[in-house]
Formats: C-alpha cells, sequence, structure tokens
C-alpha cells in the first residue's frame, strides 16, 4: 500500500508541474508584429517588419530601392529604421545590435560618415559584412536592428 501512495503522489507532483509549466509558458512574454499605420496588411505578408517579444524588438533589413549614392541609401535606411522604432514605442537610442549589409566594401567609409551619430551617445555593437551577390532590389546598403522598448 506504501509503494502505491508514493507513486500517485509522484504522478500527481509530476502532473502538477506540467500544468505549471504549460501556464508560465502562456503567461511569459508576448510576441507582437508592429504594422505601420496600425493596420495589419489584407494578406499575409512575406515576412513582418517589426516584432516584439517582451521588450526587445526586432527590425527586419531596410534597403534603399531608388537610384543614388551610398550616402543617399544610407540616409534613407537609417530614416526608415527611426520610423519602424517609432511606431513600435522604441528609438534609435534604444537600439542594442546593428547589422550593416554593403553592396561593395569600398562604401565602408561613406556609410559611416552617415551612420556616425544616428543612434545617439551610446551607439549599438555592430556588424557590417559586403554581401556576396549583392543586396536585393538593387540598394547599396541594408540595415537590421535590435531594440528594446
Amino acid at each position: 500500500m506504501q509503494k502505491n501512495n508514493r507513486r500517485n503522489f509522484l504522478k500527481a507532483g509530476v502532473a502538477a508541474t506540467a500544468v505549471t509549466g504549460a501556464a508560465q509558458a502562456q503567461s511569459g512574454p508576448e510576441r507582437k508584429v508592429h504594422y505601420r499605420g496600425g493596420r495589419k496588411p489584407s494578406r499575409t505578408p512575406l515576412f513582418s517588419g517589426a516584432v516584439s517579444y517582451g521588450n526587445l524588438l526586432f527590425i527586419a533589413g531596410k534597403g534603399a530601392h531608388f537610384q543614388g549614392d551610398i550616402k543617399a541609401h544610407t540616409k534613407h535606411v537609417l530614416d526608415e529604421i527611426q520610423k519602424e522604432l517609432e511606431n513600435a514605442g522604441s528609438s534609435m537610442e534604444k537600439v542594442l545590435k546593428c547589422n550593416v549589409y554593403l553592396n561593395d566594401l569600398k562604401d565602408y567609409k561613406a556609410m559611416n560618415e552617415v551612420f556616425q551619430g544616428r543612434f545617439g551617445e551610446h551607439p549599438p555593437v555592430r556588424t557590417t559584412i559586403a554581401a556576396a551577390g549583392g543586396i536585393p532590389g538593387d540598394s547599396l546598403v541594408e540595415i537590421d536592428v535590435i531594440a528594446f522598448i
């Protein structure tokens, strides 16, 4: 009889732990997609432009799809990132990580001239690479960021 009571007690403990774990998972951070203009598109997009999870915000890569030089493209991309951040309740100063993809590494210095100071006094960590095969849409630069809200 003692063994059955102990076995039932252990089974009940495992079941209670599973229920508690499931409840904690459900009450964890919320995943939210941030749409510009506040409205979800009528068709499911290929990817989301801005997604938050808890207080972290992930902004998809932004490019510049028009004729221009690296400085014009970099300014445009950073302006678009700023709009996405502000739309989601964040800012350039709250960016933690930044990835920069250049069409050509020769544009590194000119890109940096525009990039300098855009993220405030304490800029994020950054990785910069030249993308083999170029940037989609003929952009000279693409940038994505991770920020907090």
